[in-house]
C-alpha cells in the first residue's frame, strides 16, 4: 500500500487526456456496541477509496469519465486511469462544463498522513456505561468515530488535503414496554457526558409509565433539535438553485424562485465550513456532478451560505456553470447546517408554557410525498410525550406525519437555543447540526402508527 499522495501523482502521470482529477480518501474507524446491559462488539478498520476523473474536450464540450476502487494495490493505478480516459471518450457532453479550478501550489499540509483513530477514544464512555449497566432499565447502543482524510489533485495543479472527524454515540433505553432514545454529535467524544445523557434517558423513560391514547389530528408541538435538524437537512437538501429557476421544486414561483420570499420568524438557515464545532471539508470534493455541486468545481472554497436569513429566503446552490447560466452568485452546500435566530429559550421553558400540546423525540422513515410543496411523511419515534398545563403527564402512541420543512418555517411560533445535535434519520449521511427546539402550532399527525 503507498502513500496517497503518491496515488495521486502516478495516476496523474498516467494521464492521456486533456484533463484529470484523483480523489483518495483514507478512512480510519472505531466503534463500540451494547446490548441489554453488557459490550457486545468493538473494532477498528481502515480502508481506502480512490476515483480518477478523466476530462476529454472538444471545442466547447468536454465528457466525463469516472471509475473509483478501493484497491490499495498500486499495479492497478494505471488500468484505473485507462478505464476512467475510455468512459470519457465515450461519454454523453456533461451539462455543467467549465474550466477546472487552478492552484500554483500544494497546500502545506499536502504530504501529511491520514489522522488516525483507535478504540482508546469511547474508554471515558465505556467506564461511565459500565456503571450504568447495573441499573434496572435494558440499554443498548452504538457509538462510532471516523477520521476520514482526503486528498484532491488535478492536472490543473490542484492539491489539497483535508481531514474531517465525525463522532456519535446513541443509547436507546428500555423499561417495560417502553423506548427512549437520546444521542449526541461529537468530534472526538471529550464533550459527551454519559450521565447527562442517561438523565435523559430516565426522565423519558419515568414520562411514559403513564401512558395516553390520541386520535390523528393537528396538535400544538414542540420539535427537539435532533428533529428540527432532520426537517432542515432535508430542507437544505432541496435548495437547488436549477430545479427552482426550471419551475419544478417548492422554491420554484411563477416565473422565478423565492429567493427574497419571507416566511416567519428572523430565523437564518446557514451552512459554513469554518462553524466553531462543526467545521467541515473547506473545498468542494465530489466524485460525480448533481444540481447542487459539480465536478469541475473541485478544490473550489466552499463560502459560507445563509440559506435562509432572518427568516426571508436568502441563497440557493448555483455551482459555477449553473450561476454563470443564471446570474446568480455561486453557492454550494457545506457539510453543516446552523439554524439560528430564535431566543434563550430552553426547551424546558417551552414546555413549562404550553398549555396543551405534544413533545416529539425523534423523526424517522422521512420520504418524500410532493417535490413541489416539499411534503415530506415519516414516522415518530421512542417517545411522543404529552403536555397539559406545563407539564409532562405520560407517553402517547406514535404517528405518521405529514408536514413541508419549507411550510414550517412559515408557521413556526417560538425557536429557542440552539445547540449542537445530531440528526437520527439522517445521521448516516449527515451529522454536522445545531438546531434550536421549535414550536409549532398546528403540526399535522396524519394517522396513528403502531410502530414502537
Amino acid at each position: 500500500m503507498i502513500d496517497p499522495q503518491q496515488v495521486v501523482d502516478r495516476a496523474l502521470a498516467a494521464r492521456t487526456v486533456d484533463e484529470s482529477l484523483v480523489i483518495v480518501t483514507d478512512a480510519s474507524e472505531a466503534s463500540l456496541r451494547w446490548a441489554n446491559n453488557s459490550m457486545t462488539t468493538n473494532g477498528v478498520s481502515l480502508s481506502r477509496t480512490w476515483t480518477v476523473i478523466s476530462i476529454v474536450r472538444e471545442d466547447d464540450i468536454a465528457k466525463v469519465g469516472t471509475v473509483s476502487s478501493s484497491s490499495v494495490d498500486p499495479e492497478q493505478i494505471s488500468a484505473l486511469v485507462q478505464a476512467s480516459e475510455q468512459a470519457a471518450r465515450t461519454a454523453t457532453p456533461a451539462d455543467d462544463a467549465s474550466d477546472l479550478i487552478t492552484q500554483s501550489a500544494a497546500e502545506t499540509d499536502w504530504d501529511l498522513p491520514a489522522a488516525l483513530t483507535d478504540i482508546g477514544v469511547f474508554a471515558p464512555l465505556a467506564a461511565d456505561l459500565s456503571t450504568a449497566f447495573d441499573g434496572d432499565d435494558q440499554l443498548f447502543g452504538f457509538a462510532h468515530h471516523q477520521l476520514h482524510t482526503t486528498w484532491l489533485g488535478t492536472s490543473t495543479g490542484v492539491r489539497r488535503r483535508t481531514a474531517q472527524a465525525t463522532g456519535s454515540v446513541e443509547i436507546n433505553g428500555k423499561r417495560g414496554d417502553a423506548s427512549a432514545w437520546v444521542g449526541s454529535g461529537t468530534v472526538d467524544f471529550t464533550d459527551i457526558s454519559v450521565p447527562n445523557l442517561l438523565s435523559q434517558l430516565t426522565t423519558r423513560l419515568d414520562w411514559a409509565e403513564n401512558s395516553v391514547s390520541l386520535p390523528a389530528g393537528r396538535y400544538e408541538t414542540i420539535l427537539p433539535p435532533s428533529a428540527v435538524a432532520d426537517l432542515m437537512i432535508y430542507l437544505m437538501w432541496t435548495m437547488e438553485g436549477r430545479g427552482a429557476e426550471e419551475g419544478h421544486t417548492a422554491l420554484s414561483t411563477t416565473g422565478g424562485t423565492r429567493i427574497g420570499e419571507k416566511l416567519g420568524l428572523p430565523l437564518t438557515l446557514t451552512s459554513d465550513p469554518g462553524a466553531e464545532g462543526l467545521q467541515s471539508a473547506p473545498f468542494v470534493i465530489t466524485t460525480s456532478s448533481s444540481e447542487s455541486v459539480s465536478l469541475f468545481d473541485n478544490g473550489m472554497e466552499i463560502e459560507p451560505v445563509d440559506w435562509v436569513r432572518d427568516g426571508v429566503v436568502n441563497a440557493l446552490a448555483y455551482p459555477r456553470h449553473a450561476a454563470r447560466e443564471f446570474g446568480r452568485p455561486v453557492a454550494v452546500p457545506g457539510d453543516n447546517l446552523i439554524l439560528t435566530g430564535g431566543d434563550d429559550t430552553s426547551i424546558e421553558d417551552m414546555i413549562a408554557g404550553t398549555e396543551k400540546g405534544l413533545l416529539l423525540t425523534t423523526l424517522w422513515y422521512i420520504r418524500e410525498v410532493d417535490p413541489t410543496t416539499l411534503l415530506l411523511t415519516g414516522l415518530t419515534r421512542d417517545g411522543v410525550y404529552l403536555i397539559e398545563d406545563g407539564k409532562i403527564v405520560g407517553a402517547v402512541n406514535n404517528f405518521r406525519f405529514n408536514e413541508s420543512p419549507l411550510d414550517l418555517l412559515r408557521r413556526v411560533t417560538e425557536a429557542g437555543r440552539t445547540e449542537i445535535t445530531l440528526p437520527r434519520e439522517w445521521k448516516d449521511w449527515f451529522t454536522r447540526t445545531a438546531m434550536p427546539p421549535m414550536r409549532i402550532p398546528d403540526f399535522h399527525m396524519s394517522s396513528v402508527s403502531q410502530a414502537q
